[in-house]
């Protein structure tokens, strides 16, 4: 017999059994990454995060599982369904909490059905996930499901009853490049130039820039990279989830996982960009700074992310959510999946028919983006 149960609380789950599950060393699935969230006050009810992860076993083992969460509004998410909740709560029904299988506050493809590394268990246990989470929210009489940022090999477990959804990030793919210059040169000519010209005048700043492994930076290092985080958050009106304790935990828990690109003047952090690495993919999360200074930003969450993963032999950099100015600077568009069950089979009915538009939309951007490729043609 396979038993579903949900918990409150990660840490109610071996770290070993549940890192066991993963296909991949994709951090942001780590038992690690995701109880460092609920222990150090990100997840939170009043913040519309409450754990209740998904759990398979089978002669109390572990089999499979997944990251859930009821959520009681949609932050942090980055699959944007505010226009379903409020057309769903104007004909009279309560949207708030769902079911959400994902990552808090990450935008980051990987495997949301962990499942092992057996073959030939492994469709049948994803399906066992999938819809474990579709009876707990008709059990607890729930709007919906949504499971975001889906990897590939989870796709065929969500039936016809869920919807899909893709959207676009932008990604920088490793070809061999030898360095950073074998990389320029790639690109087209005005592509080139203009990156050589930013990182010049980036240059002339006189800042002390470099990427420095978590581990090595202390806890008042670490102190100032929140504060940095947080005031750019606070300085654009957005809510900086990410607590202090956090980021001290990562520098404790997670090491040279965590890698930072920073600036330095007169030995003081005045800009950071924080990205956290696996073995094949560097991902950016989080910018900050104290002074604004042209082209910093584009140096220090791109160009020393690639000089990185080029070094680093990394067949992948994922700089973050959305922003076209990614494509000029040798990133290129790739799509992001995420699936939806809606429990009322109307509201599901209406919303499909907006989605099939909506991905008509999608394509043609995609496309277009691909037009504008910055990389020289052959």
């Amino acid at each position: 017999m396979i038993e579903a149960r949900f918990h409150d609380s990660i840490d109610d789950i071996p770290a070993s059994a549940w890192d066991a599950l993963r296909p991949d060393d994709n951090p942001f699935l780590s038992h690690a990454f995701l109880a460092g969230l609920e222990r150090t006050g990100c997840i939170r009810p009043e913040w519309g995060w409450q754990a209740h992860h998904l759990a398979l076993y089978r002669n109390s083992a572990l089999i499979a599982a997944a990251p859930l969460y009821l959520k009681g509004n949609s932050h942090g998410e980055f699959v944007f369904d505010w226009s379903w909740a409020a057309a769903w709560e104007r004909a009279g029904g309560q949207y708030y909490p769902k079911l959400l299988n994902a990552v808090p506050y990450s935008p980051v493809t990987g495997p949301r059905l962990l499942v092992g590394n057996d073959p030939a268990q492994a469709p049948e246990l994803r399906e066992l996930l999938v819809e474990a989470m579709r009876q707990q929210a008709q059990r607890l009489q729930l709007s919906s499901v949504h499971a975001n940022f889906l990897a590939d090999t989870d796709l065929d477990a969500f039936d016809g009853d869920w919807m899909a959804r893709s959207d676009v990030q932008f990604h920088w793919h490793n070809q061999g490049y030898a360095d950073f210059d074998a990389f320029l040169a790639a690109l087209n000519h005005k592509k080139r130039k203009n990156i050589r010209h930013e990182r010049k005048r980036v240059a002339s700043h006189g800042l002390d820039i470099g990427m420095v492994g978590g581990a090595q930076l202390t806890m008042r290092e670490w102190r100032r990279v929140h504060a940095l985080y947080t005031d750019t958050f606070d300085a654009k009106g957005n809510h900086a989830a990410l607590t202090e304790a956090f980021f001290q935990y990562l520098r404790k828990e997670m090491g040279n996982t965590v890698q930072l690109a920073l600036a330095r003047q007169a030995g003081e952090i005045v800009a950071v960009a924080l990205m956290l690495r696996s073995a094949s993919t560097l991902y950016g999360r989080y910018w900050g700074a104290s002074v604004d200074l042209p082209d910093l930003h584009f140096e220090l969450c791109y160009y020393q992310g690639i000089e990185y993963a080029i070094a680093q032999g990394l067949q992948r950099f994922e700089p973050g959510a959305q922003g076209e100015h990614k494509l000029a600077r040798g990133f290129l568009p790739a799509r992001t999946h995420s699936r939806h069950y809606l429990v009322h089979e109307g509201f599901r009915s209406a919303v499909r028919r907006a989605l099939a538009h909506e991905c008509e939309s999608m394509d043609a951007y995609a496309d277009d983006l691909l037009d504008h490729s910055p990389y020289a043609r052959s």
